[in-house]
């Protein structure tokens, strides 16, 4: 701020339109309880040094989109002004945008960096203002807030750049505990006493470059040692390691199209002669607590690198969100956690941003919400690839060299491998910023196209992508055998005063690692100019087996890859089999079945998420066949996402489908894990897809593993999750465990998330112009129930708008499931089956009342048996098939008995069902429309055509 008070070259950039952002906070302040707020302002803020803003005014103004002006002393006028900057060493992506088009205009060298100002509006309070600022406009971990002016962050993070030697050879037991908890290690007494005597043997203490090194490695994100421990489950003795349980059953099923599986950054399967596709999953959950848009955000961006690192163009994003009840009351939430509102907004923007900005669609997902999620959001954050059939590397070989492309180093997501092994509390937010990345998708766009066109000339031998631990796992993973040498000065660094421990662990984003034979270093080169992504050539592989590390010619680093990969202690851990609590709730009378359809389909785990869909972009790339919502108004629920890729030789389409249910895990996990099996399965065969073709990823975040019953919940779940893909013939082909999804109160309490597994499924359509919807199609038709109905209302959907823990059971595996999807997809093939969807959440009611609002039309059902049990039973296995009447004595005998003719398409636009000659739901399509998404914006839900 100069003299005058004026800060220098800052621009304001206004909407011209209404601003969505200025409703959305105020909805949001009043919902924080702050009703004297009456309207909010909002404008960006671009502060430019090196150059007037007349310089760089043609890269902000858009006379369509915002009003941009220069910045007066007397500006600020009228109510209470906050704004908010980046914290120094934090990416400022759109400031870095605005610095590349500077150059490009021949502007500069420019420095900027970006801010937002809010004006509020109301008679506030000195403590609504500030409650405002920390909670609501800002987020601490990585802005700084000020009431009034703000200052730009010009100065760049600073730390002295040593090597400090940490003293462990003569620590005992407690010295050696303190030593990982004021580091942040999370590595425990027996991991700390094979540190201090490895480095015994080696005559030396260890720098704090190694032993940050040895903690990334050894943390549970990435080296699953709970994943890899040995069990010993009470009363059954030691079972085999869950890792070891899923990868053997990939082996049992042995698929021929699965070309790898378990091995590298993605699965990787056989798509046609031509082409393989990748598919990988990942969790980013603990980053997201605590800043939900750079967490969401990178989480899209880590798992396409993921694909990438197997050498595919990645072609698609999922991702499936578990929030807290965005209704909480603010005294509900926990000190220290974000309002699940908030988070809400934040990771949805985050998803949205990251893949939109890459050209990338966001096909297939799921939203679900609950108040176990309110500490602890879930984000999984899934991508597809495509490669050609049967790319392999080899590498690294002694003499590659070591070469980093992409973004450049800084302090952000420093031990973010470690921070996501560990429990969250009150203070997490405070001490893990350094651990929160911010993602730049423009430059990752540039290395996607870089390593493309590097695998299409053969220019490499290895690729990784520097994901959790930085270079630290990407060159420790690639020279695990071979060994390598790094020289740290090499690194491109954000801004100057990082240690080396800082440069080797960063978890700063965009970056990918490569073994490149000399002779093809300058063609890299060459590629990485003509995409403007920066190349670091910062060492070579070998062939000695160590990991050496130096700073300024300094070893900082010397370790054997041997220890470090494979020296880590062996765990083992104690497991009880958790037993099936018994139902709190007697019984369900009283139930009016239309009422409590009208509110499952307004719960926010059920309704529609097309005020969530809009932002996304699901048609870019042009291969999106099956969108995500479907029908005559093409705002229907889709089973699951088709794409078929341009410049496939083959008619054939993919389908992804997803399955997740964590209300069955908090009553039974085996029985859990094997019901979103089946759904992720289940809704990719109702779309056409082959499932005897059909993989699949596991994504479990679960709670503390310390627990024995916590873990005794994991094993079971797991052992689910293996019966339910071998009865399916569904392998395997990645995963990834999540652990220590727990908040700890200021008061001692611990809130753990409930058991969720996520389960991908990713089927083979052998012809997209097959494709099967989930909309009624024409008035006359049969409609079929396939399946089996049965008394499994416990941890139903319905329960939970009830408010109940009632009785009866969870959905039971169907062990008819797997040749009942065969004979359906037969039926399929044979052109018998008009429409299908699955039933899953809310059961047949639901899945009726989806397949009326996308196709605009009504259906007469009858059923029989008890009418909830009937109406909202969520048995596994099922679908609602509309078929023609022409094809119905053929659909028959397809479906060998397991097909009940259950009703009528109607014109009339009503949804009508009756049980044992009793009708229990008479509901026009408007007020199923208005209960399902009334809440979407512009949705037209308030006046529908069929009204009565």
């Amino acid at each position: 701020m100069n003299a005058s008070g004026a800060r220098e070259h800052v621009a304001v950039l206004r909407s011209l339109e209404g601003d969505a952002r200025a409703d959305r906070l105020l909805a949001d302040a009043h919902a924080l309880g702050i009703e004297a707020l009456r309207a909010v302002r909002c404008a960006e803020l671009v502060f430019v040094r090196g150059a007037a803003l007349d310089d760089v005014a043609p890269l902000l103004d858009d006379p369509l989109l915002v009003d941009v002006q220069e910045e007066r002393a007397d500006s600020i006028v009228g109510g209470v002004v906050v704004e908010t900057a980046l914290h120094p060493g934090v990416t400022d992506s759109v400031a870095a945008a605005l610095v590349r088009g500077a150059g490009r205009l021949g502007v500069g060298p420019v420095e900027a960096a970006t801010g937002r100002r809010f004006e509020l509006v109301g008679d506030l309070a000195v403590d609504d203002v500030e409650r405002l600022a920390t909670r609501l406009l800002a987020n601490p971990v990585i802005e700084r807030c000020r009431i009034g002016r703000v200052d730009p962050p010009w100065e760049g993070a600073t730390a002295a750049a040593c090597v400090e030697r940490i003293s462990i050879s003569a620590l005992a037991d407690e010295g050696l505990l303190a030593v990982s908890a004021e580091r942040g290690l999370a590595l425990d007494l027996a991991e700390m006493r094979a540190v201090r005597d490895w480095f015994a043997g080696q005559g030396r203490e260890p720098t704090d470059v190694e032993l940050e090194m040895i903690a990334q490695t050894w943390s549970e994100h990435c080296s699953h040692k709970t994943f890899r421990a040995t069990i010993a489950v009470g009363g059954r003795g030691a079972v085999a390691p869950l890792l070891r349980q899923l990868r053997d059953c990939t082996e049992r099923i042995a698929a021929p199209w699965v070309r790898s599986a378990f091995d590298g950054n993605a699965g990787v399967i056989g798509f046609d002669s031509d082409w393989d596709l990748a598919l990988k999953a990942e969790t980013h959950n603990h980053p997201s607590a605590v800043e939900p848009f750079g967490g969401a955000n990178t989480g899209v961006g880590g798992v396409v690198r993921d694909v990438l690192g197997v050498s595919a163009r990645p072609i698609a994003v999922t991702d499936v969100l578990c929030f807290g009840p965005t209704d909480a009351a603010p005294e509900d939430v926990p000190d220290g956690v974000l309002h699940p509102r908030l988070v809400r907004a934040g990771v949805i923007a985050g998803v949205a941003d990251y893949g939109n900005k890459l050209g990338l669609p966001t096909v297939a997902g799921a939203i679900v919400h609950d108040l176990g999620y309110t500490a602890n959001p879930l984000v999984f954050c899934g991508c597809v690839g495509l490669l050609p059939a049967g790319t392999r590397h080899d590498g690294p070989h002694p003499g590659d060299r070591v070469v980093v492309i992409g973004g450049r180093t800084g302090r952000d997501g420093i031990r973010g491998a470690t921070f996501s092994s560990m429990a969250m509390d009150a203070s997490t937010g405070e001490v893990a910023g350094a651990s929160v990345q911010i993602g730049d998708p423009v430059v990752e766009k540039g290395v996607i196209e870089v390593v493309v066109a590097a695998r299409e000339r053969g220019l490499y031998s290895a690729i990784t992508d520097c994901g959790a631990g930085g270079l630290s796992s990407a060159v420790g993973e690639m020279g695990e055998r071979v060994g390598a040498e790094v020289e740290l000065e090499q690194v491109p660094r954000k801004y100057a005063g990082l240690a080396p421990w800082e440069v080797w662990l960063s978890e700063a984003q965009e970056r990918m690692v490569l073994a490149v034979p000399p002779v093809s270093l300058g063609a890299l080169r060459e590629l990485c100019r003509r995409h403007e992504v920066e190349l670091a050539d910062i060492g070579a592989f070998t062939g000695h087996g160590r990991i050496v590390v130096r700073d300024g010619g300094e070893v900082v680093l010397d370790l054997e890859g041997r220890f470090l990969h494979d020296g880590r202690p062996p765990r083992t851990l104690v497991a009880v089999t958790p037993s099936v609590p018994a139902p709190s709730h007697s019984g369900r009378g009283g139930v009016e079945p239309a009422a409590a359809l009208l509110s499952l389909l307004a719960h926010p785990s059920v309704r529609s998420n097309a005020d969530v869909v809009r932002g996304y972009d699901h048609e870019i790339l042009g291969a999106t066949v099956g969108r995500p919502s479907a029908g005559a108004a093409d705002d229907g629920p889709a089973d699951a996402a088709v794409l078929r890729p341009a410049g496939l030789g083959s008619s054939a389409g993919a389908a992804v489908g997803i399955g997740v249910n964590a209300r069955y895990g908090m009553f039974d996990a085996y029985r859990m894990a094997w019901a979103v099996v089946d759904e992720a399965i289940r809704n990719v065969v109702a779309v056409g897809a082959d499932p005897a073709r059909v993989a699949l990823l596991d994504n479990f975040s679960w709670g503390d593993p310390g627990d024995p019953q916590v873990l005794g919940a994991l094993v079971t779940a797991v052992e689910g999750c293996v019966a339910a893909a071998e009865a399916h013939h569904a392998p395997y082909v990645s995963g990834k465990d999540s652990l220590h999804n727990v908040y700890a109160t200021p008061a001692g309490e611990r809130r753990s998330v409930p058991p969720t597994l996520v389960i991908t499924a990713l089927g083979r359509l052998p012809d997209v112009a097959q494709l099967v919807g989930s909309d009624l199609l024409h008035a006359g038709d049969a409609v079929y129930l396939v399946g089996a109905t049965h008394d499994e209302l416990r941890g139903s959907h319905l329960d939970l708008v009830l408010g109940i823990d009632g009785p009866g059971d969870v959905p039971a595996p169907d062990e008819g499931a797997p040749t009942r999807y065969r004979r359906l997809h037969r039926a399929m093939r044979d052109g018998l089956v008009a429409a299908c969807h699955d039933l899953s959440e809310g059961g047949l009611a639901v899945a009726a009342a989806e397949m009326a609002i996308a196709g605009r039309l009504g259906l007469d059902l009858a059923v029989s048996g008890d009418p909830l049990v009937a109406l909202f039973s969520e048995s596994l296995g099922r679908f609602l098939v509309e078929v023609r009447p022409e094809h119905v004595d053929a659909f028959q005998a397809a479906l060998g008995g397991e097909a009940t003719a259950i009703g009528t398409v109607r014109a009339e636009p009503r949804l009508r069902a009756a049980v044992a000659g009793v009708t229990h739901i008479d509901l026009p399509l408007g007020d199923l429309l208005r209960a399902w998404q009334g809440h979407v914006a512009g949705s037209g839900a308030s006046g529908h055509e069929g009204e009565t």
